[in-house]
């Protein structure tokens, strides 16, 4: 791999085509999401959320059913049937978990395709609506397919979507023990409620224990409680997306 031929396709991923939007809410919106679908970002995650009353997207790989990454076991088909039966939204990570960097846009098509077809066959032919770029890589030439087939495309790179936004690499947060302790939660929750903005947080696995990529119950259960007391609306990311941009 070429480091920095990657760093320069990152940019240019980044900065160029953009296809822009107007994210503008009645009122701040929260989403919250997570990617890969460990399996305890559902049976850890999906009782905090069902506590709440919030519903959240989660980012699936058929391709990472029933197996394991980073060392943790996955999801199973059985979870992802439980968590859209419980009213969550279901998005696409591709279906083999790879980045849009190593895939030509025809390659990326079919991958989408694949993936698409695996998830309505199992949840009776459900056709997901958002993706999310596995590791954030977005290939500049990947924009194109993932606007033809999504409402939206969500990256990595930290910020509150306000005002103008590239709806096919839209910011985010990470829920990530990596990642939080530079946060300054309070202070992002509450320039989105001012702002009028939406705030996407994506995670990992969920454990009192968590990866570096992942967070703790309680992370997930302080950020609700905190968009709550900002009178931030909660929503899945399809919702948002509609729910800012009409």
């Amino acid at each position: 791999m070429n480091v920095f031929l990657d760093k320069m396709r990152r940019r240019a991923g980044r900065y160029l085509d953009v296809r822009p939007a107007t994210v503008q809410p009645a009122r701040g919106v929260l989403s919250l999401s997570f990617d890969d679908i460990p399996a305890s970002a559902w049976t850890e995650a999906g009782p905090i959320l069902a506590q709440h009353g919030v519903k959240a997207t989660y980012y699936v790989c058929g391709g990472l059913a029933g197996g394991r990454n980073l060392d943790l076991p996955q999801f199973e088909v059985e979870h992802l049937q439980a968590l859209d039966e419980a009213g969550h939204e279901v998005g696409c990570h591709t279906y083999e978990h790879v980045s849009t960097l190593t895939l030509s846009p025809a390659e990326l098509d079919t991958s989408l395709a694949r993936n698409a077809a695996w998830v309505a066959e199992r949840l009776d032919g459900y056709q997901m609506q958002t993706f999310a770029y596995p590791f954030g890589d977005c290939a500049l030439g990947s924009k194109a397919i993932i606007d033809k087939r999504f409402l939206c495309g969500r990256g990595v790179r930290d910020g509150i979507n306000a005002g103008r936004a590239d709806r096919n690499l839209l910011q985010a947060i990470g829920l990530e023990s990596r990642r939080l302790p530079g946060y300054d939660l309070e202070a992002l929750v509450a320039e989105t409620a001012a702002s009028k903005g939406w705030l996407i947080a994506y995670g990992h696995d969920v454990s009192d224990a968590p990866t570096s990529y992942g967070c703790r119950p309680e992370d997930i259960d302080r950020l609700i409680r905190l968009a709550k007391a900002a009178d931030l609306d909660i929503q899945p990311v399809a919702a948002a997306w509609r729910m800012a941009t009409a």
